[in-house]
């Protein structure tokens, strides 16, 4: 069963407030779940405001986003509220799971694992496309789900594009990424994720989570931004691949204004990246969630 959210911290930022919270997650087996939330100050009298999803990469947790994006002052400007989630379950106790950085705690790799032993915790796609929603929902907290966008870096950008082009009933209304892992099934870090977290490895990932074969076989209009710098030396090293991604867009027939991907000279992987071009993407999502 899932629990009632529990406040754990509270800051005031830009007007609004940025809150912390934790409850007990049925779709990661039963463990506690955290996930920052910034309500802007137009939702202060209970006013319904849309919200956009933040994913966070390898590594890292609910609160990297939230701290070191550059995103409050212009979310609160917009008025729209921010959601955080985490990046994986936390404390499952699988063998094997904490042994290497890029999978496992840190590493979800937002979908959910067909595996049996990572089947009952790794479910971070349900956690945040359905049970985020439903028990912010019944807090009672002013967020109008009927307006959601997704964003991301890094696996957290593979999470936005992934969610948001396999969505069946378009929860979202626009995705962008920073640096995501673009075509995972073609690259270390995906081969990895999806031969640990799914049945039918590879393959399997392949055709429900790799942001390249999806956008290959969309039909349906689409608002998509990726931004990656080319000093980022994942990129350099193959990792993430966006070239492919736009190859693909291209001949899927999506244009530049529904599928826009652009390079940035010198700019590397981090959050000083991410910081710079925030309010490009957080404006992006206000010309969707606003409409």
């Amino acid at each position: 069963m899932t629990s009632p959210l529990e406040k754990i911290s509270f800051n005031k930022a830009f007007e609004g407030e940025l809150i912390k919270y934790k409850f007990k997650s049925a779709a990661l087996g039963g463990l506690d779940a955290q996930f920052n939330l910034y309500l802007p100050p137009n939702a202060a009298d209970g006013t319904k405001v849309p919200v956009l999803v933040y994913l966070a990469g390898l590594t890292c947790t609910e609160d990297n986003g939230a701290q070191k994006g550059a995103f409050l002052g212009v979310a609160s400007s917009q008025g729209i509220a921010l959601l955080f989630p985490d990046t994986s379950p936390r404390g499952a106790g699988i063998p094997g799971e904490d042994d290497d950085w890029d999978f496992g705690t840190g590493a979800g790799f937002y979908l959910n694992a067909s595996k049996s032993e990572y089947s009952k915790h790794y479910n971070m796609l349900t956690h945040i496309t359905l049970e985020l929603p439903k028990v912010i929902e019944a807090a009672g907290i002013p967020i109008d789900f009927n307006r959601q966008s997704i964003f991301g870096h890094s696996m957290g950008g593979h999470g936005a594009l992934t969610l948001y082009l396999g969505s069946k009933v378009k929860q979202y209304r626009s995705a962008s990424a920073f640096a995501p892992i673009s075509n995972p099934s073609k690259c270390p870090w995906g081969e990895k994720a999806f031969k640990g977290y799914l049945q039918g490895g590879v393959e399997e990932g392949k055709v429900q989570y790799d942001a390249t074969e999806m956008i290959s076989a969309a039909k349906e209009p689409v608002h998509i931004l990726v931004d990656y710098g080319t000093a980022d030396n994942f990129y350099k090293q193959g990792q993430l691949l966006p070239e492919n991604f736009l190859k693909a867009a291209r001949n899927a027939g999506y244009d530049e204004v529904q599928v826009r991907v652009r390079s940035h000279d010198g700019y590397d992987h981090s959050y000083y990246f991410i910081s710079t071009f925030a309010s490009d993407h957080i404006h992006f999502h206000a010309n969707f969630l606003k409409a």
